[in-house]
C-alpha cells in the first residue's frame, strides 16, 4: 500500500470512527481504495478522491454538517464505469448499503446518499449548504492552474477512449457550454473567490480547442 493511500486509509478510519461506526471500518476503506484504484479510471482516480477530502477540509467551515460531506466525498464516483449512466445511484447505494453495515445513524447514511445523488447534476438547492461544499469540491479542478487543467481534461479523454473522436468533442463541447452558461459555477463565497475566473478561462479555452 502506497504512502498516500495509507493516509487515505487512516482517515477514513478515524471518519467512521468519529461518526458513529460500531464495525471495524478499515475493511469498507479497504473495499473504497479499492474501486478508486479500478484500472478503467484514468481521472476518477484516488488522486481526485485525495483532492476532493483536501477541498472539502478547505470548505468546511461552510457545511451544516463536515463529515456528511466527507464521507460523500468517499463514496461519490466510488462506483465508476465510463459506459455506463449511473454511476451516482449506484454509488450513492453503496454508501447506504456499507455505512448501515458500519452502524452509522440512518439520518446521516440518507444524508450521505442525498449528497453523492446530488453529484449527478452538482446543482443543489439554495440554502443546501452540504451540497453546495461537496460539489464546489468535485469542480475545484475546473479552476486549477492551466496545466493541470489541461492533465485534467486528458485524463477525461482517456476515460472515454471508447468512444469516436468526432463525437467526443461534439458531447464534451456541449458539456462546457452549459457550464459556462451557468450564473454561477461555485455556490460557497470562499470557492467563487479562488476558483470561478480560472474555471471559466480554462472552459473556454478547451471549448475554443475543441471547436477550432
Amino acid at each position: 500500500m502506497g504512502v498516500m493511500t495509507a493516509a487515505l486509509l487512516d482517515r477514513w478510519n478515524d471518519l467512521l470512527r468519529r461518526c458513529g461506526a460500531t464495525a471495524d471500518p478499515e475493511p469498507y476503506g479497504r473495499d473504497l481504495l479499492g474501486r478508486w484504484a479500478e484500472p478503467q479510471r484514468r481521472y476518477h482516480t484516488t488522486e481526485h478522491l485525495a483532492a476532493v477530502l483536501g477541498h472539502v477540509d478547505a470548505l468546511a467551515d461552510g457545511a451544516a454538517d463536515p463529515d456528511a460531506v466527507r464521507l460523500a466525498a468517499w463514496f461519490h464516483d466510488a462506483v465508476y464505469r465510463p459506459d455506463r449512466s449511473e454511476n451516482e445511484e449506484r454509488s450513492a447505494r453503496l454508501a447506504e448499503r456499507a455505512l448501515t453495515e458500519a452502524g452509522l445513524g440512518a439520518g446521516l447514511v440518507a444524508e450521505v446518499a442525498r449528497l453523492v445523488r446530488l453529484t449527478v447534476t452538482h446543482h443543489p438547492a439554495p440554502g443546501d449548504a452540504d451540497g453546495e461544499v461537496l460539489c464546489d469540491a468535485d469542480l475545484a479542478v475546473l479552476g486549477s492552474a492551466p496545466e493541470q487543467y489541461a492533465a485534467y481534461a486528458a485524463a477525461v479523454r482517456e476515460e472515454y477512449a471508447f468512444v469516436p473522436e468526432e463525437a467526443f468533442r461534439s458531447g464534451r463541447a456541449a458539456i462546457l457550454r452549459q457550464l459556462l452558461a451557468l450564473p454561477a459555477l461555485y455556490r460557497t463565497p470562499a470557492a467563487r473567490e479562488r476558483f470561478d475566473t480560472a474555471a471559466r478561462a480554462n472552459l473556454a479555452a478547451e471549448l475554443s480547442r475543441l471547436e477550432g
